[in-house]
């Protein structure tokens, strides 16, 4: 398949960024803000047509309100992961099923300026996700993720989003929960524990990425 990049007046980071992706076999596009990422993905979503539909954990996802639609239609199967509805084992049940899933909607912690994205994980059904199992994966991603280095990305993620991610579980026992800093601890609440350098989309298209020119997520 081949790939494109759909573009909006923005700017030259996010230009030059979604070509770098496009050259590692991500279908690449761009959106001028939130509302515009939301047709965008639902563009997606009638092309593909996916038969199920499930997400990893997304602030940006959220944000953009790609998840509160998805959780509003009837039309498309969705696999719900998380809620306090759902017991802790249907909820590890659940993102069992989504491996299988026909579309899969995540966010990415970082992405490098060269076109790798970069993501750390709890217990990996994000990330395993993004790797293999849906036919078609999703990534929603703000401007302020954009990272030059794969150095840069990695201290992004371990100094900056695990450290704004953890804030949203405040049942948990972590020591940088209370500080504000990674102490590299060894919390059995530690969700910092699988990293993930996806350099390339393999098949070429099954990863789609929209950029979105607005800083959203963490």
């Amino acid at each position: 398949m081949a790939t494109e990049t759909k573009i909006h007046p923005v700017n030259k980071l996010l230009t030059s960024t979604a070509a770098a992706l496009c050259k590692s076999g991500f279908e690449t596009f761009i959106a001028h803000d939130r509302n515009h990422a939301r047709d965008i993905f639902l563009s997606i979503v009638e092309r593909e047509k996916p038969a199920s539909i499930s997400w990893g954990g997304s602030a940006t996802a959220e944000q953009t309100g790609i998840i509160p639609a998805l959780k509003a239609q009837s039309a498309i199967p969705v696999i719900v992961t998380s809620g306090e509805n759902l017991s802790k084992e249907e909820k590890i049940e659940n993102r069992r099923r989504a491996l299988l899933c026909d579309l899969f909607v995540t966010g990415t912690n970082a992405l490098t300026a060269d076109g790798r994205l970069v993501n750390l994980d709890g217990i990996g059904n994000r990330v395993a996700a993004m790797a293999f199992g849906p036919r078609s994966v999703v990534v929603i991603t703000g401007r302020n993720k954009i990272t030059h280095t794969l150095k840069e990305a990695v201290d992004r993620v371990k100094n900056h989003a695990a450290l704004m991610n953890i804030k949203r579980f405040p049942h948990l026992s972590t020591p940088c929960l209370k500080t504000g800093r990674c102490h590299d601890c060894n919390s059995p609440d530690r969700i910092c524990n699988i990293w993930t350098v996806t350099e390339k989309s393999r098949p070429e298209g099954r990863i789609k990425i929209i950029l979105i020119d607005e800083d959203l997520g963490f």
